[in-house]
């Protein structure tokens, strides 16, 4: 498996690298690398890449996201096409001295032949606790989706049927579009409506399926959610999506998790905070206390005369770092918690103390 070098270094630009200078970077190298300029076998390959690089690096959201995670943060949050979904090539471009208005052909594979029709991508949220966040979770979900349709084999064609054509797409299952992209235009090849990408007619498709070569089904999925998510984070499950209706690949699955807020710890990056309520005699004398985290119970110390409002730090008690090694740390907010009912011998314990304390 080839791992993906790193955007910054694919466009040799710096990390604190302002967007002027990068799109600086990335028009010289896809002048460079252009397939309609650059004949070498290896430059389309090379395109795609630093394509790709500045899709993301140019957009606030993306590169904050891959700054974060890095290429899990982009994979895992993105498909092919929101990755380069506002990005104007037109005016990167213009005036270049050749055409542009294959790019989306080139970065998706198009290239004026017939395309392999993949399945649908597919969504699923899932609500996830803190304590899934701070271990980790390896758990077998069961996920609405689609499996192949058993009655036509996935063809989603009716057994036995004729060989006519779809008179709609004369038998390829696919209609040319030509769709306008700002200053630019292109061809897109869009599965055919009519007979759903098969190729026949309407009447010569599956019963069944209805032509989709599958059908709706729950799925169980196992997933491994790694330490130290955030919440919104997505999993991207490749080929665990809708199965394609030709003999292609499965779409892929995202899975969105959404962390459940929690009765005792609020999370704030990779640290965790924490309040709890002690007396005044704790306050003034010092002790030390229980206090619950997320691996458990530990003993806090509350040094003598500590004020109200005092913040302590458990080390490496808050949530794993997400890329690297470590922890953030637990925050104890510690406030005096005033007594409502007092007996008649506490009232006089406080009084005396309170004329005591004001010699």
């Amino acid at each position: 498996m080839t791992t993906k070098r790193d955007y910054y270094e694919v466009l040799n630009v710096a990390k604190d690298a302002p967007k002027t200078e990068i799109k600086k970077a990335y028009r010289k190298l896809a002048l460079k690398y252009h397939p309609d300029k650059n004949k070498a076998p290896e430059a389309e390959a090379q395109f795609k890449e630093i394509s790709e690089a500045y899709a993301v690096l140019s957009d606030d959201e993306k590169r904050n996201q891959y700054d974060r995670f890095g290429h899990a943060g982009i994979n895992g949050r993105y498909t092919a096409e929101d990755i380069y979904g506002g990005v104007d090539f037109a005016s990167i471009f213009r005036n270049a001295g050749f055409g542009f208005e294959n790019v989306f052909d080139i970065l998706f594979g198009r290239g004026g032949q017939r395309s392999s029709r993949r399945g649908a991508d597919l969504r699923h949220d899932l609500t996830i606790t803190l304590e899934d966040v701070a271990f980790g979770l390896k758990k077998e979900v069961q996920i609405p989706g689609f499996e192949s349709c058993s009655t036509c084999g996935s063809s989603g064609i009716k057994q036995g049927s004729d060989s006519k054509r779809c008179q709609e797409c004369e038998g390829t299952g696919e209609i040319k579009l030509v769709r306008s992209f700002g200053f630019m235009q292109f061809a897109e090849v869009q599965v055919c409506n009519k007979c759903r990408g098969k190729g026949v007619p309407p009447e010569n498709l599956c019963g069944v399926c209805k032509g989709a070569g599958a059908i709706k089904a729950m799925r169980k999925i196992m997933l491994n959610i790694p330490a130290g998510v955030d919440d919104g984070f997505s999993l991207r499950l490749s080929g665990e999506g809708a199965p394609s209706n030709t003999p292609s690949q499965r779409g892929d699955l995202y899975v969105v998790l959404h962390v459940k807020p929690h009765k005792l710890f609020l999370r704030r990056g990779d640290h965790i905070y924490h309040q709890t309520k002690v007396s005044f005699p704790v306050l003034a004398l010092g002790a030390k206390i229980s206090i619950p985290t997320l691996y458990g119970e530990t003993k806090l110390k509350i040094p003598m005369g500590t004020q109200t409002g005092t913040l302590f730090k458990l080390k490496n008690k808050g949530i794993p770092h997400f890329r690297g090694f470590g922890k953030g740390d637990q925050f104890v907010e510690v406030t005096a918690e005033t007594p409502v009912k007092l007996s008649r011998k506490q009232k006089k314990l406080f009084e005396d103390l309170q004329e005591e304390l004001k010699d």
